[in-house]
């Protein structure tokens, strides 16, 4: 028990464990939004594939009357 708070205190001293802490919030952070706005975010990629089949369709339909 007594190594892990060592190696805990060498962790939270080293400037090293500070930034792969902050990268650790940062990326917590961004899950947390992603989590929250999952359904406004996946109907807006839904919305872009839809639109990108119906651009890529008008780009086929085009080519072949020509």
């Amino acid at each position: 028990m007594k190594t892990v708070a060592n190696w805990w205190k060498g962790f939270w001293k080293d400037e090293e464990g500070l930034q792969t802490l902050e990268m650790m919030l940062i990326i917590a952070v961004i899950v947390v939004i992603a989590l929250l706005f999952r359904d406004r975010i996946m109907s807006w990629i839904n919305s872009l594939l839809d639109f990108g089949d119906s651009e890529v369709d008008k780009f086929q339909e085009g080519g072949n009357s020509g």
